[in-house]
């Protein structure tokens, strides 16, 4: 299976047309996994339409991995369907939790960095692992309380959870520079933490910036120091499936595309010759 897919960006609505009448110069996209998973099947030929011309990986907002509940087995009988169905490469979703006790939030809650939370996570990430056949990646959140509890800091409880299950990590860089703005830490040290190896994927994305913190939107282009750690990361890691996510307020589609452009100029002027490592 190749996971050296090149650069990508979210497959979003406003954007469908464009993308089928032009076939772009992108490598490969994504989709929000439960946009998906609910439609009824003619969606599994929709993007098949696409298949014919680009990879597409999945990226889930609703699996709740941290969440203290089971696993909700019709989410992931549907999710496997579907990645199976369109032969995704990999499936994602997020280090975080979405609700509790029946009620969903729609938001991607933080969870405590400590034991209790490792041996709760590295049984369940091993069930996706198990019943998906294909990487499963988690994405390092974008936070703005932290909990007393924690005894890791991110990057450490994320290296405890690669190094019991292989997980695969999805790389929000912007993200980290989020996190490292609203805490106060060196964001080099969280890319320089987590192992090449386990870095399946990188998201870049936009955020507001409000000077005392910082909040990941995704409805801005990508900022200058998030380009930054971009190129640290590329420098420091090698190269990296990258995508640009952009959901609200989105864009006419040749905006996305310079700024899928940058993220591949920049790529390749930290690594030359990185175009070959995707052959």
């Amino acid at each position: 299976m190749n996971h050296h897919l090149g650069f990508g960006l979210g497959l979003r609505a406003p954007h469908y047309d464009d993308i089928l009448e032009s076939k772009p110069d992108v490598d490969w996209f994504e989709i929000i996994s439960e946009n998906y998973i609910d439609n009824h099947s003619g969606y599994v030929a929709f993007l098949n339409a696409f298949r014919e011309n680009y990879p597409i990986v999945m990226h889930g907002v609703g699996l709740s991995i941290g969440g203290v509940e089971p696993l909700n087995t019709d989410y992931l009988s549907k999710l496997v369907k579907l990645a199976d169905n369109i032969d995704a490469p990999w499936v994602s979703d997020h280090l975080c939790f979405t609700g509790a006790h029946g009620y969903q939030s729609h938001d991607l809650l933080p969870i405590p960095y400590t034991d209790e939370a490792l041996a709760h996570l590295i049984p369940r990430i091993q069930t996706m692992q198990n019943i998906l056949q294909r990487p499963f990646a988690l994405e390092n959140p974008s936070t703005y309380v932290a909990f007393a509890q924690s005894t890791y800091t991110e990057w450490d409880f994320l290296k405890k959870l690669i190094e019991a299950t292989g997980l695969s990590i999805l790389l929000d860089v912007n993200n980290v520079y989020v996190c490292a703005r609203n805490f106060g830490f060196d964001p080099k040290t969280y890319i320089d933490a987590i192992p090449k190896e386990a870095i399946i994927q990188i998201h870049l994305a936009g955020h507001e910036d409000r000077g005392d913190f910082v909040i990941d939107t995704h409805d801005h282009p990508v900022a200058s120091p998030v380009w930054d750690l971009y190129a640290y990361t590329i420098r420091t890691k090698g190269m990296i499936p990258t995508m640009i996510e952009w959901d609200e307020q989105i864009p006419d589609f040749p905006i996305l595309l310079a700024e899928l452009n940058k993220a591949k100029k920049i790529a390749f002027d930290e690594i030359p010759h990185a175009i070959q490592k995707f052959a």
